[in-house]
């Protein structure tokens, strides 16, 4: 069945699912053979609980990498009305008891009219954690923050974050796919030391090309250490290819924490504009 952007086909209801998982042992979103992927698990779950002879495909806001974690992902599924029906009020608790225990299912319901979780996303947020601290992560943590093995100046990073935020070609950042733009809209990008030590990037932008995050990452860590000065990420920015001394930092830092949504009335709107304004990469992100 093609997939209408903008809503479900004839006799198909578009149900929404807000999710999270540990990215550790899944080679990422997407489903592959032979391949463990959060795709595959759920989307087996589902035909199981709803005693289908077929998969029903999930469409998600963020294709992850492997290794990568999701606090706040969303995707959605279109059902035939009669299984929606049938199921709709023991979907959530059936899929608890058939998903492994590193991936959950946290909320399902029927979406608005216009809904795509991919193409109505108007952003999406990710944190990278990391800590400097010379004893090294927290073992209770480990799974979830890098350790750089260098002290880190916060005030530098977020002054080489300035000269990224807005809308750029990040081609210096991103691992080129065919057919998809490198350009994006960086809505937010800052560094801020908790606490704890543990330092967290909050990252935002309409959408990423793929590596983009940990790229970025990568470079303002060497800012941050003295390696480079804060000019420098803006400098590879603009230069608008890829550079060898940025370094694409490890995956499990990762979390995709939340993704935004348009007022309902708004959602068909978002999913032509986004569906029109490029070509969104087909692969895994960040």
């Amino acid at each position: 069945m093609s997939e209408d952007i903008e809503g479900a086909a004839p006799g198909f209801v578009r149900v929404r699912l807000d999710l999270s998982y540990d990215g550790k042992d899944f080679s990422g979103w997407a489903k592959q053979a032979e391949r463990r992927t959060v795709q595959g698990e759920i989307e087996s779950a589902l035909r199981t609980v709803t005693r289908s002879s077929e998969t029903y495909d999930l469409t998600v806001a963020g294709r992850t990498d492997s290794g990568v974690h999701a606090r706040g992902q969303v995707a959605h599924v279109d059902l035939p009305e009669d299984v929606w029906a049938e199921h709709r009020d023991k979907l959530l608790r059936r899929l608890a008891g058939r998903l492994p225990h590193d991936v959950r299912v946290w909320k399902v319901a029927e979406a608005p009219a216009g809904f795509n979780a991919r193409f109505a996303a108007v952003w999406r947020r990710y944190a990278y954690r990391v800590t400097d601290d010379p004893g090294g992560v927290d073992p209770l943590l480990r799974g979830h923050v890098l350790w750089h093995d260098w002290p880190l100046d916060v005030d530098a990073m977020n002054r080489a974050a300035e000269k990224l935020v807005g809308e750029h070609d990040f081609a210096a950042y991103c691992k080129r796919r065919e057919g998809a733009t490198t350009i994006r809209t960086l809505q937010q990008l800052s560094w801020e030391r908790g606490a704890d030590g543990v330092i967290t990037a909050t990252v935002r932008a309409d959408a990423f090309c793929h590596n983009m995050v940990r790229s970025l990452v990568g470079a303002m860590l060497f800012v941050g250490d003295g390696h480079r000065d804060a000019e420098w990420p803006g400098k590879v920015l603009a230069a608008g290819v890829r550079d060898s001394s940025v370094h694409v930092v490890r995956p499990h830092g990762l979390t995709l924490e939340e993704v935004g949504y348009p007022a309902d009335e708004l959602l068909a709107a978002r999913a032509r504009q986004a569906r029109n304004m490029r070509s969104l990469p087909g692969g895994g992100c960040c």
